[in-house]
């Protein structure tokens, strides 16, 4: 199995993997974010935009007056004022309110409606429930406390106009042809619960890309902290033996020259042994490289929101067929982030029983019409980087399966597992 330890790799390429796969998995997340607040915010117009047209039906039905023009008008300013409103909703339930000249945009027209119905005669039409679903979208946005104030004053206004209205309208609850305006009611009183309800799945959707935002930036901070702790490990212990060596010949050399040289020589021997790990370190010629990529090729494709398998069979112990393999493995990752909204994804490596080391990387979520579109760049790339090692690159899509495979296939040198 896959070694979980991150000890191998360039600092600067891997960060680079690491920071380039989690922007495209974050600008997938986010136009899929996007799109979910599309539909949230789709959804509570949808309801405002039914709800006001029923009310505009029962505005223009009534007796033509000027009190009736007037209530149309003020209908039709309230119901477009409420459909404004909710593009604010996006930051959710307490989230905060827009400047106030929204809000009072939002309440005078429904509060005008509600004050003409209180004293004159609008037929049949619900006079305080444009005030109600004004208030229920303001509310939204208030904190827990002052949203049950608010709503509770709604439905105290709600009352009052029912009691004290001089014609008001008939809200019986039934349901035939002369069942007044109780369904409407319902469906109003049906209202808030809807808007807070659709926030509320907002909010998770926020804070779960919230959460993937978060892991992306650990993935990159735990690369960096791998890196300073390879360079230390280097580094540290050579630069220690070198300074040591060099005050040594340093006091030796009035005394024995030839033990002060001999220092000299091994401090010569000790700085190539340092300069040849560190370039081995920055080349990312290390034993457990192709490990390190898959295991961060499925921590990458997993805060990605896709379900990753990983099995790893036995890795070549040639450090040119690992590096071969771990570009692959990044050429691979990055595809799927890039051109796919993949939910799956399965990663293999094994070596074949004749001797054939192979890794295939499969996934859904093709996007758009792919027969047309021409190997990338980093395909090509990759099968040039292969080719003198005798490996040979397939690239499969079978749109109807919603299935994109990867699959690259080098001779082990050895003719034998590792």
């Amino acid at each position: 199995m896959v070694q979980s330890s991150l000890r191998s790799g360039t600092a600067e390429k891997h960060e680079e993997t690491v920071t380039g796969q989690h922007d495209d998995a974050g600008s997938a997340h986010g136009r899929s974010v996007q799109s979910t607040w599309l539909y949230t915010l789709g959804s509570i117009v949808f309801f405002c935009v039914v709800l006001d047209s029923l009310l505009l039906m029962m505005a223009f039905s009534a007796p033509v007056t000027s009190t009736a023009n007037v209530l149309v008008g003020l209908t039709l300013m309230a119901s477009a004022m409420q459909v404004r409103y909710c593009w604010f909703l996006r930051v959710g339930r307490g989230g905060g309110q827009p400047q106030l000249a929204w809000t009072v945009a939002l309440l005078a027209p429904a509060a005008t409606i509600w004050f003409l119905g209180f004293f004159r005669s609008v037929g049949e039409f619900p006079a305080a429930l444009p005030l109600w679903i004004a208030l229920c979208l303001w509310a939204a946005l208030l904190e827990k406390s002052r949203r049950r104030i608010v709503l509770a004053a709604g439905i105290a206004l709600v009352i009052l106009h029912l009691l004290l209205a001089t014609h008001p309208p008939d809200y019986s609850l039934g349901f035939g042809p002369d069942s007044g305006l109780g369904p409407i009611l319902i469906y109003s009183a049906a209202f808030p619960l809807m808007v807070l309800s659709s926030l509320w799945w907002w909010e998770i959707v926020v804070k779960l890309d919230e959460h993937r935002r978060t892991a992306a930036e650990l993935a990159v901070a735990r690369e960096r902290l791998r890196f300073a702790a390879d360079l230390h490990d280097i580094q540290g212990h050579h630069l220690q033996v070198i300074a040591l060596k060099a005050e040594l010949a340093e006091r030796m050399l009035a005394i024995d020259p030839d033990a002060s040289r001999e220092h000299l020589h091994e401090t010569r021997v000790i700085a190539r042994q340092a300069l040849e790990e560190t370039r081995t370190l920055v080349a990312g010629y290390r034993e457990d490289a192709l490990d390190n990529e898959l295991e961060n090729a499925r921590s990458v494709l997993t805060a990605a929101g896709a379900h990753c398998e990983l099995d790893v069979g036995p890795l070549p112990p040639d450090p040119t067929l690992r590096h071969a393999f771990a570009m692959g493995v990044r050429e691979a990752t990055t595809n799927i982030l890039r051109h796919s909204d993949a939910t799956w994804v399965s990663l293999r490596f094994s070596l074949s029983a004749d001797q054939q080391y192979v890794l295939e990387i499969a996934n859904s979520g093709l996007i758009g019409d792919r027969t047309a579109r021409t190997p990338g760049t980093g395909i090509a790339g990759l099968r040039a980087r292969v080719a003198p090692l005798a490996g040979q690159l397939e690239v499969k899509e079978d749109a109807e399966n919603d299935r994109f495979e990867l699959r690259l296939t080098i001779p082990s040198p050895q003719g034998c597992p590792a």
